[in-house]
């Protein structure tokens, strides 16, 4: 039975902490599918379909470098059910630090409690991406600042042209 893991996130934009858990992650399944999280109430600075062809520019020749299927989608639902929907049995987490390990404890307990068969693996973040968030990514580009030490260069150019419009 093939191993397949879900990455979920809004990936707003895609940051270097993103690709370090994809490198990470494509080593453990057979089958990567990242999920971007579309909610009404939010309001992302990329649209959808620019998300996703970030997620597939970046992540997608990793995924092959790995000889790990790759997929991205979109899900408006519970992320679990999302999950469950692609057929995965584990859900993919990246963590930073002690914060984001006891906000992620709380839903993994959540999420196992209504999906037994979908178990989350967390993934510590690399010491140099550590920091990275893409909210602060989002702020350093919206003030002009360089932000090329925290995404892959595509995304850089991406940030760039949607701040200099």
């Amino acid at each position: 039975m093939p191993r397949i893991a879900l990455y979920p996130g809004s990936f707003d934009p895609v940051t270097n902490g993103h690709l370090d858990v994809v490198r990470h992650a494509v080593g453990l399944c057979d089958r990567l599918i990242v999920a971007i999280g579309v909610h009404p109430g939010k309001k992302p600075l990329f649209s959808t379909e620019e998300r996703l062809e970030m997620v597939e520019r970046v992540f997608a020749p990793v995924a092959a470098a790995a000889h790990c299927a790759f997929d991205c989608t979109t899900y408006d639902n519970l992320t679990v059910t999302a999950a469950q929907k692609a057929g995965a049995t584990i859900m993919i987490r990246g963590l930073r630090d002690g914060t984001d390990l006891d906000y992620e404890m709380q839903i993994s307990g959540m999420n196992e409690t209504m999906a037994p068969g979908v178990h989350t693996v967390f993934l510590p973040a690399s010491v140099a991406v550590r920091p990275i968030t893409a909210t602060l990514v989002r702020q350093i580009a919206a003030m002009g600042g360089d932000v090329s030490a925290f995404v892959p260069p595509a995304v850089a150019a991406a940030l760039k042209t949607k701040f200099a419009t």
